[in-house]
């Protein structure tokens, strides 16, 4: 027997309908919520690795010269130009000139000219950086390519 307080059941139509408006309520606020995301960016932009050094004539032949605030070292031979960075591969502390090659300050890692380690905590040797030519001839390095130890880029 059926009372006047028990509710009467759910027509399965309604049922379905309701089933539908929530479904659609669910994918309009995904979407405006999605929507709401596009004005900031998800990847944002990083300044470029690639740092310009000057005109192949700043840098003859037979030179070496230190650019303390690129954190590299510029050497010019007859083979080309190359870069040294000057960034010590133990902590990233910024190695110094000494009397036979590189000596970083903070835990004594010592390289010779060629980056190559000789001593201290250090685990790997000095990387040599990418140069490479702008079309207006000027020399860039690339801080975020290694290249070979002794690679020289041929300047024409």
């Amino acid at each position: 027997m059926s009372g006047r307080l028990e509710p009467k059941p759910l027509p399965r139509r309604d049922y379905l309908g309701l089933l539908g408006l929530g479904s659609a309520g669910i994918a309009i606020f995904g979407s405006l919520l999605g929507m709401a995301r596009l004005p900031k960016p998800r990847v944002l932009p990083e300044a470029s690795s690639v740092v310009r050094i000057g005109p192949p004539l700043e840098f003859p032949p037979g030179t070496t010269r230190t650019l303390p605030e690129l954190k590299i070292r510029v050497i010019s031979t007859e083979k080309g130009v190359a870069a040294l960075s000057l960034i010590c591969t133990h902590l990233g502390c910024i190695v110094g000139e000494g009397e036979k090659g590189f000596v970083c300050p903070c835990h004594g890692s010592r390289f010779d000219p060629e980056g190559r380690v000789i001593g201290g905590p250090a685990p790997r040797n000095l990387p040599w950086l990418a140069v490479s030519q702008a079309a207006d001839g000027t020399l860039c390095v690339d801080t975020a390519a290694e290249t070979p130890a002794g690679h020289f880029y041929p300047v024409v």
